[in-house]
């Protein structure tokens, strides 16, 4: 059964086909971007890994700290992609346009670090962004990279500084903010929005076919705010509504979008999983 993508209304529901979940922060993107790159995992996953150099991390592994500043101001190489990295997400890459290989080469000399924002052709680039540090890399023939990347800070473009022979921006990194009420328990809506992915995985499997399995401890001790990033990198085939959620500087506001489209996609199965009931398919 086709499911609907997530549609630009206020109350989206995801397609469940897309729904990707694996745990802790150690989660990744499930297709590689089709822009400047890209063999699919099965073809990567056929390299030895002894082959994959490992980059000393000049990042801090930890998110949300304080650390870089907000107020901060740093120039940074950017990589548009059609798709939306999150702090934590882990992101393979191939490079094998000309001015990317030539940033590759600048970037293994300095810090590791670039920019993913996300851009397509209805909206264009986006403003805020995710850093991505090069954790792994392997030089392939004719100059081709392969990369492993992990989303670190967030960040926003003030202004371009130059755009060859690739994009440089001048930006500021974004943090999130405490709720403007302050009353909204953050502990709360991520247990909420769990149970509500639990649901979907759960219904999600029924429909097509596979056990009902419970899915158990989504959060793996995770904070509420690199929860609510994984929750996003999770709602793979909506790019547009995982931006929106990438740009929101307020934990309580992510997760309580979040928790709507978890609990309008459970909706949409609910009904879906009784449709099934009362007209089964003959095989």
């Amino acid at each position: 059964m086709a499911l609907p993508q997530i549609l630009p209304s206020h109350k989206p529901y995801l397609n469940p086909n897309n729904f990707f979940l694996i745990p802790q922060s150690n989660y990744s993107q499930r297709n590689f971007p089709s822009q400047s790159i890209l063999h699919r995992r099965r073809r990567c996953r056929s390299r030895s890994r002894s082959s994959i150099r490992c980059s000393a991390s000049s990042f801090p592994e930890k998110h949300h700290t304080g650390n870089p500043k907000s107020d901060d101001v740093v120039e940074l190489p950017l990589f548009p992609l059609p798709l939306v990295l999150f702090p934590g997400a882990i992101l393979p890459l191939q490079i094998f346009e000309f001015r990317y290989r030539i940033m590759m080469h600048t970037l293994l000399q300095t810090d590791l670090r670039f920019g993913v924002i996300y851009s397509d052709s209805a909206t264009g680039t986006a403003d805020v962004g995710c850093v991505g540090e090069v954790v792994k890399h392997e030089k392939l023939v004719d100059d081709r990279f392969f990369l492993i990347c992990k989303g670190q800070e967030r960040f926003r473009v003030n202004k371009l500084v130059r755009s060859k022979p690739y994009l440089v921006a001048e930006v500021n990194w974004l943090e999130d903010r405490p709720s403007a009420n302050g009353e909204d328990d953050v502990e709360g809506l991520a247990n909420e929005v769990e149970s509500y992915m639990k649901d979907v995985i759960r219904l999600s499997n029924r429909l097509n076919g596979k056990p009902e399995k419970e899915a158990t401890d989504l959060r793996r001790n995770l904070f509420p705010t690199p929860f609510s990033f994984f929750v996003g990198s999770t709602f793979e085939g909506a790019p547009r509504e995982q931006q929106a959620l990438l740009e929101l500087e307020d934990t309580a506001m992510r997760l309580k979008r979040e928790k709507e489209t978890l609990r309008n996609t459970l909706n949409y199965l609910s009904a879906a999983s009784a449709v099934k009931d009362v007209f089964p398919s003959s095989s």
